[in-house]
């Protein structure tokens, strides 16, 4: 217990001095609320029945926010090996997997308290600017609250969608070791999947990419209105970011342990 408490001290300490990852996540917050306000402030609903999904306009800005939080948790993992200090590491916990577990356990709590700033700030913002571009309850959206339940579903999905890929890009780093490399791949596994989905002619095909997509799955869980047009279900697909994310630090723990530092 006390070997464990001591390698998650050491990462919380790397977090907060080197890489500058909180800063980064800081910066997500900021782009998150941002791109919400942004977009919320330019959406508009006419009437009833006008068919848009309030709280999924106001999360938009995670879409942006969770690039940086991917960028964030790789730089935990190359900067070390770009600097050197990963043998450092190693020395002070021989255990490899133990480190392992401890930077992904802290960088979770990190990146869980980040999302939780830039989603309720988000919320915020669309409760407030929403109303005024028609989203009222005379036309069918009451002030967005986490009173609802759909609402709550989508903040704390929402939430646990950047901790997902934070923890994603820590398996990709972990496996790839290079900066640059890292944060391409994890970028591409996000973004590119839904444009080749869209790029696919087949509407079967395209419906089952979108089910395997981790970031379009992934968001399913916003989704509070429309349920039954989604590709997938909300918390099934949060399930497959998790499995992204699953196979990635299990294919990064066991490259950790077979190759030198």
């Amino acid at each position: 217990m006390r070997y464990a408490l001591c390698a998650l001290r050491a990462e919380w300490t790397k977090l907060r001095t080197a890489g500058g990852a909180v800063g980064l996540l800081a910066l997500a917050v900021v782009l998150t609320v941002g791109l919400g306000a942004g977009t919320a402030q330019g959406a508009m609903c006419p009437g009833p029945g006008c068919g848009e999904d309030g709280v999924r306009i106001a999360l938009t800005g995670v879409v942006l926010g969770q690039a940086v939080v991917a960028i964030a948790a790789v730089l935990t993992v190359s900067g070390e090996y770009g600097t050197g200090m990963i043998r450092t590491t190693f020395t002070a916990v021989p255990h490899r997997i133990a480190a392992f577990t401890a930077k992904a356990a802290v960088l979770t709590g990190a990146v869980l308290a980040a999302g939780a700033l830039a989603v309720l700030g988000s919320l915020l913002a669309g409760r407030y600017l929403l109303p005024g571009r028609g989203f009222t309850a005379a036309n069918g959206y009451p002030p967005l609250s986490l009173s609802d339940g759909p609402t709550l579903r989508a903040a704390v999905g929402s939430v646990l969608y950047l901790a997902l890929v934070a923890l994603l890009a820590l398996g990709v780093a972990t496996a790839v070791r290079e900066a640059a490399s890292a944060i391409g791949t994890v970028l591409g596994l996000l973004y590119l999947f839904p444009v080749v989905a869209h790029v696919v002619g087949d509407p079967e095909w395209q419906r089952h990419l979108q089910q395997i997509s981790p970031m379009t799955a992934g968001l399913a869980v916003q989704s509070t209105t429309h349920l039954d047009k989604l590709p997938i279900g909300p918390w099934a697909g949060l399930g497959v970011l998790a499995a992204w994310a699953a196979a990635a630090l299990l294919g990064g723990g066991v490259l950790l342990r077979l190759r030198d530092a």
